[in-house]
């Protein structure tokens, strides 16, 4: 089989090409026709394909190896224009059901999976039905045609939507291209991702010939190179690989001097990959990269740091006031105990308003929920305000309604006084829920930029903390904890920012291992079979104080946590698990690799400066509402 891949293709056509105008856009060209014609040669040869016969097996995974390359070489491209067709050419799943967009503007659909990956893990598994395999390459050489469509040609000429598809190709050199998320065999990952920075190099070059006035500078020419050395000096050695270096010392410089690109060319899209992104940072790591939520509502508009000072003031007043509760004993603060993180750690799950019976769930905690698009383990609601009427609502939790406590609060002088002049900012007559919410929302919204000695290390690039850095890399690599956890949130959020992922893990109802949760997770959202026993995949910041574990408090140590995943989730503890996402193998890690991870994970906790309770509450001319005790009773 003759294989022309990316790298060959794009330098050989940069040679003999007269055209600079051209240069960049008949590459791209070029370089999908080719992979479309490669992917067709193969599809032709699984035709003849005999079950019986080990070479050809194996010449099959090493043609889809080869193929892999040919897409690793136009990665930068595929995944950024058109990243529903991407995930036919390269899904992780045969089935998903996601969203591309904010899921408050699109409710999540069910989408087959198809493309390499899956072809590949299909012939791992000693399957070797034609038809089958043929499937899936079909799926992915339609999906690549349609990078060929006038409509998208067009977009591709924008010489600025190559600067923002560049943030979302570093932002995935951080977080995924190094750890095996999509790529089946991990003793290839080091490999594809060589021979894709090379390519993407020979990319930058033409892009550099065809438009001067956007060129990328030398600056960042001269660090990829560097970068490009690296990796070729890691000898493609997987569990070795060094991605704290990788990502301190040339990942992150890389994504700074691109966002200044971004900034000085104003580089401006209508893509929904942009929506979240903040240009005005400058690492990975900045708490400010992208928006998750809304935390100030109503006050959105407000800019003056006095008035917003206010707002906090207000917001922590009422999240510590049981006036929320239709007995004004349950406050926010009773679940979300500030001093611990906004959670509880002192029960598995929280009370219900009867104060008898207990929550299904453990209290998640609030700080950095403004980095979550879904909120709630099971997505239920894509906004805090939303996640707060509900709490307020439901009988077994607060068991009151909007109307009932805005009367209480209007009735308290001080809060009166204060919403009064709040809402006069928002041109707003009178004072509504609206602004009770908000206040909350922003208060809580305040815990979410604070920084952990991980964050400083990386963005200095320090590599003196041996453990945390050992506890990194096998995070990322061996442990394959970087697989869900996505840098740099260490949550179900990666790159662009866009949406929550859901996993099932096979949680078990308690140690003893005998049963699988019986809560059902995201499917009481979108009830469908691939959902069942599915969550939101949390932050890993602050975890070293916010035990219990699992969405239903099952575990109380870290290393009981890291033990359940060393043993393959569920499915390696011997329940029925449908439909696990996390591999059911049990990892090669060492009790001391485990210390590593743990150690790297109490290097996350954020240097938080936790507030002061109110000494009182505002009285209220309802005599009833004066007894009540800040922070709740129960």
């Amino acid at each position: 089989m003759k294989f022309i891949l990316s790298i060959l293709v794009v330098s050989s056509f940069i040679c003999v090409n007269n055209s600079k105008e051209s240069t960049y856009v008949e590459l791209y060209k070029n370089s999908i026709d080719q992979f479309y014609k490669d992917q067709k040669f193969v599809r032709d040869n699984i035709k003849n394909l005999r079950k019986s016969d080990t070479l050809s097996l194996k010449n099959t995974i090493a043609e889809i190896h080869r193929l892999r390359l040919d897409l690793k070489g136009i990665d930068i491209w595929l995944r950024y224009f058109e990243p529903v067709e991407y995930k036919k050419i390269n899904g992780p799943l045969p089935i998903e059901w996601e969203v591309e967009v904010f899921e408050k503007f699109e409710k999540p659909y069910r989408r087959v999976g198809s493309g390499l990956s899956l072809a590949e893990n299909y012939l791992l598994q000693g399957n070797t039905n034609q038809d089958s395999l043929i499937y899936l390459l079909d799926n992915s050489i339609l999906a690549t045609r349609k990078y060929l469509s006038d409509s998208l040609m067009n977009e591709i000429s924008k010489p600025e939507n190559f600067i923002l598809a560049n943030r979302h190709f570093l932002l995935n050199l951080a977080s995924i291209y190094t750890t095996g998320f999509e790529c089946p065999d991990r003793e290839l990952v080091i490999y594809e991702l060589s021979h894709m920075l090379k390519s993407t190099l020979t990319i930058y070059n033409a892009f550099n010939i065809s438009y001067p006035e956007y060129h990328i500078s030398e600056n960042y020419i001269k660090l990829f190179q560097e970068t490009i050395n690296f990796v070729r000096n890691s000898r493609m050695n997987f569990e070795n690989f060094n991605h704290f270096e990788f990502i301190g010392r040339y990942t992150n410089p890389l994504f700074k001097l691109n966002q200044e690109f971004i900034r000085k060319y104003v580089a401006t899209s209508i893509s929904y990959n942009e929506y979240t992104f903040n240009n005005e940072t400058n690492s990975i790591f900045d708490k400010y990269l992208y928006d998750g939520q809304d935390m100030l509502g109503v006050f959105r508009n407000l800019k003056d740091s006095a008035i917003l000072e206010k707002i906090a003031d207000l917001g922590k007043q009422l999240f510590y006031d049981p006036i929320f509760s239709a007995n004004n004993k349950r406050a926010c603060a009773s679940c979300h105990k500030p001093n611990y993180y906004f959670t509880d750690t002192t029960l598995k799950t929280n009370f219900q308003y009867n104060g008898k019976d207990h929550l299904i769930r453990n209290t998640p905690s609030l700080v950095n929920v403004e980095s979550s698009h879904l909120l709630m383990l099971d997505g239920k609601h894509f906004s805090m305000s939303n996640q707060i009427n509900d709490v307020i609502g439901n009988p077994i939790e607060l068991n009151s309604s909007a109307k009932i406590i805005l009367k209480k609060i209007l009735s308290c002088k001080d809060y009166n006084a204060k919403l009064n002049t709040l809402a006069s900012y928002t041109k707003s007559s009178t004072p509504e829920f609206a602004h009770v919410i908000s206040a909350l929302t922003y208060f809580i919204g305040s815990f979410s930029h604070n920084y952990a000695e991980f964050d400083s290390l990386i963005n200095d690039n320090i590599s003196t903390n041996t453990s945390i850095v050992k506890g990194f890399n096998l995070f990322m690599g061996k442990a394959q904890c970087g697989t869900c956890h996505y840098v740099p949130r260490f949550s179900g959020v990666k790159s662009p920012f866009i949406s929550n992922e859901f996993e099932v893990i096979g949680v078990p109802n308690d140690t003893t291992f005998k049963t699988i949760s019986t809560d059902l997770g995201r499917f009481n959202v979108f009830p469908v079979e691939e959902t069942k026993n599915s969550f939101r995949t949390p932050t890993l910041r602050n975890v070293e104080f916010t035990k219990p574990y699992m969405h239903n408090g099952v575990f109380h140590s870290l290393e009981q946590v890291m033990d359940f995943y060393k043993q393959g989730g569920g499915s390696g503890k011997g329940l029925i698990v449908e439909h696990q996402t996390l591999s059911k193998d049990s990892l090669n890690i060492n009790a001391s690799e485990i210390n590593d991870i743990i150690f790297f994970l109490k290097s996350l906790s954020e240097r938080l400066k936790f507030v002061e309770a109110p000494l009182n509450l505002p009285s209220s001319r309802m005599k009833g509402l004066n007894f009540r005790k800040v922070g709740g009773e129960y």
